[in-house]
């Protein structure tokens, strides 16, 4: 079934590029390319530089990810 081998982890909005992907920093320092995908542009057209953001991860490839939710602080 696919979806069971992801993860999720929280990280912080390190840049917002133009092209609607993100530079995060993970907590324990690693960085990669996030984005947002499908209904949840709408929610997280104001994300800025400095923002939380909890991130689903593969393990086939820990160099993107994608944004779920804006963690409030």
């Amino acid at each position: 079934m696919p979806g069971n081998d992801v993860f999720k982890v929280e990280g912080r909005v390190m840049e917002v590029c133009p092209n609607g992907t993100c530079c995060v920093e993970l907590k324990n320092g690693h960085r990669l390319t996030a984005f947002v995908a499908g209904k949840a542009k709408k929610n997280l057209a104001g994300l800025k530089a400095g923002s939380s953001v909890k991130l689903q991860l593969t393990p086939y490839d820990l160099s993107v990810g994608r944004i779920l939710v804006e963690t409030k602080i």
